[in-house]
């Protein structure tokens, strides 16, 4: 569904107020990581600022309007204003590396689509970098199906990486009839001959880049993507092969581009410049033999600072843009300079950096869990088990200089509990106050350690028995599968109260009914933390901002559960500072996702009419009751996935 509306809002001109000395924004980093976009706003309120100088808009507002249309939460928020702002950032960081080397070329942004395809942040990209010739990559043949037929700049690069068979070659080939530069480029040495054979069948000039394997490995997760095992690539022996082979066919004009990749979020400024020199050189060698290259593509890797660290942490990045811009130019001009070469033009394929910061996934608190926390007095037992009895009086006895001794006795009795109630000599009741009292307990060692000049380790790791437990209606394992996977790292801060202090601390556990849906890890300034920082929950709805999720997250996601695709929404700040909706995706219903598993809708509705009938004849139901199951089944497989609150 597409819509154009317009939310009021008490938006505030940037700098119009001070922020109050109560303001808690800062207990999540958010200047860090959020900068430029996201802020705190008086109120309390998480602003955000699409573009810069312009006004900010309070996002708690426009998350409360859009539940009011019925929009519920999970809500995915896509900024388009911050897409464009990406797209532009990366350009002038460029340029004025490109102004300050005084480098005889320009440079493209391409766009590689796998990072997110959604059809709209597609376009919004296109659209923007459209008078700088942005170019697509794409990475399969569904890829290339995709954009294929709206990738028609005129001179803008359609780069075709990944695994290709003769059909994903042939089409690559044959979109040059229809105006588009597809540059095909060999990752494997097979395709090299596939490339000739299907040029020579349809009497078509190619263009072609080479890919090459960097000896270098990167930094971070992905730093498999370079060195002698790496994936994608080829060898130098290969690009030699290769030369020679184009040299035979008398075919080594179509050579183009050099291309190489690092792997993605590189957090080490370090290693993108030994692959730098090393991909630089190999250019201007390669430049020597094939006298149409004229191409330098860098590939991806360039960071987002999901913690605001700017360190060499997986999710951060000790480097800024304009740091990177400046270490491709010099990099690749200082070599070409070196053989008297031209300077090529420039590419990047930078995805993540662009679309990341532009989604924010909303979602709401439903429930919470709270830890036990150490009462004034603990309540006298219901017997007098030694057990029991033990527990209190330990309880009277934790002091400063005891604290650490108790807990070793807790923790023996903790054992005894299980031990005693097995073998008959505890009862339900009492093994229910015996583990209460174990709770409270622990909870008073925490407490009262926090005086200590030096609290033992093991009474530290307390504070991971005593959080609370947030339960989010959303699902892990669809909006945010890198959480899960492989641990990444999302800034996650409550949208409101933030001139409060948050008190709590907790962990936020998803809708699945599995125990990986959860996220226990959050960003914070000295490095990752086992916990979050919330407030007391109320009776009005408690909302959670999970941000930089704008890539990879959705098109990873998985059906688990079969929680689908969350409510989207397409918005930006008009020059008074209102909301404005450009277009709104409803997320999957229960017939959607059923389908996706072979379930048939009408089938489930006609199978549940005839249990309904021999349930009507057995007169285990009535018809008033008939009717109602049936209505309340049909609603419920149009409905949304997650839960309406």
């Amino acid at each position: 569904m597409t819509e154009v509306d317009v939310i009021k809002n008490h938006s505030l001109a940037p700098h119009a107020h001070p922020h109050p000395a109560s303001h808690f924004g800062e207990v999540y980093s958010i200047r860090s990581w959020g900068a430029p976009y996201f802020d705190v706003n008086p109120r309390g309120d998480v602003s955000v600022r699409l573009q810069p100088k312009s006004k900010s808009g309070d996002l708690y507002e426009l998350v409360q309007s859009l539940v009011k249309r019925g929009i519920e939460a999970p809500i995915l928020i896509r900024f388009d204003d911050i897409l464009r702002d990406r797209v532009r950032c990366i350009q002038r960081a460029f340029d004025a590396a490109i102004n300050e080397f005084r480098y005889d070329n320009t440079f493209r942004l391409a766009y590689p689509i796998k990072v997110n395809q959604q059809r709209t942040v597609v376009n919004i990209i296109q659209a923007t970098g459209k008078d700088r010739l942005l170019g697509l990559e794409v990475g399969s043949k569904p890829e290339l199906i995709a954009v294929l037929s709206m990738h028609d700049t005129p001179g803008a690069l359609l780069l075709c990486n990944g695994y290709k068979d003769a059909a994903y070659i042939e089409i690559a080939l044959l979109a040059t009839k229809i105006g588009r530069r597809s540059i095909i480029i060999v990752e494997q040495f097979y395709e090299l001959q596939l490339v000739l054979d299907i040029a020579e069948k349809f009497n078509i000039e190619a263009e072609i880049g080479f890919r090459m394997r960097p000896f270098n490995k990167g930094s971070g997760r992905w730093n498999t993507t370079g060195g002698d095992m790496a994936k994608f690539g080829l060898s130098a022996h290969e690009i030699v092969q290769g030369i020679e082979m184009l040299k035979r066919a008398n075919k080594i004009h179509w050579v183009k581009l050099l291309h190489f990749h690092l792997g993605s979020q590189i957090p080490a400024i370090a290693s993108i410049k030994i692959a730098l020199a090393e991909a630089a050189r190999m250019y201007a060698n390669i430049a020597q033999e094939c006298p149409e290259l004229c191409f330098f593509d860098v590939g991806g890797g360039l960071g987002v600072d999901y913690d605001g660290s700017r360190s060499k942490s997986d999710s951060s990045m000790d480097y800024t843009i304009e740091e990177y811009a400046r270490d491709v130019v010099s990099a690749i001009g200082d070599a070409c300079d070196k053989e008297e070469i031209s300077h090529p033009t420039i590419i990047s394929e930078s995805g993540r950096a662009v679309v990341a910061h532009h989604s924010v996934l909303i979602t709401e608190v439903i429930d919470v869990a709270a830890a036990l926390d150490a009462p004034e007095t603990l309540e006298k037992p219901p017997s007098e088990h030694e057990v029991l009895t033990s527990f209190y009086s330990l309880y009277q006895k934790v002091t400063l200089d005891t604290c650490h001794e108790v807990l070793h006795d807790a923790q023996e009795l903790k054992e005894l509990i299980f031990e005693c109630f097995v073998h008959g000599s505890l009862t339900l009741q009492e093994r229910a106050y015996a583990e209460q009292a174990y709770k409270h307990l622990i909870a008073k060692v925490r407490h009262v350690s926090k005086n200590l000049p030096d609290v033992p380790e093991e009474i530290k790791n307390l504070d991971k028995l005593l959080l609370d437990i947030y339960f989010c209606n959303f699902s892990v394992f669809q909006s945010l599968p890198d959480s899960w996977a492989i641990n990444q790292l999302f800034p996650i801060i409550p949208l409101q109260r933030l001139n409060e202090e948050p008190k709590r601390r907790g962990i936020i556990a998803d809708l699945s009914c599995d125990s990986d849906g959860k996220i226990s890890q959050f960003v914070h300034r000295y490095g990752p933390q086992d916990y979050l920082r919330v407030h007391e929950p109320t009776k009005q709805p408690y909302y959670l901002g999970i941000f930089l999720v704008g890539a990879y997250q959705e098109i990873l996601g998985g059906l688990h559960n079969l929680f689908g695709d969350t409510n989207a929404v397409h918005v930006e700040l008009d020059a008074d500072g209102n909301w404005q909706l450009n277009h709104v995706i409803e997320g999957d219903t229960i017939r959607e996702v059923l389908g996706y598993v072979q379930y048939n809708s009408q089938e489930l509705i006609e199978n549940l009419r005839v249990a309904i009938e021999n349930s009507l004849k057995c007169q285990r139901l009535t018809a008033e009751e008939s009717a109602k199951l049936q209505k309340k089944f049909k609603e419920a497989l149009e409905s949304y996935t997650y839960l309406v609150v």
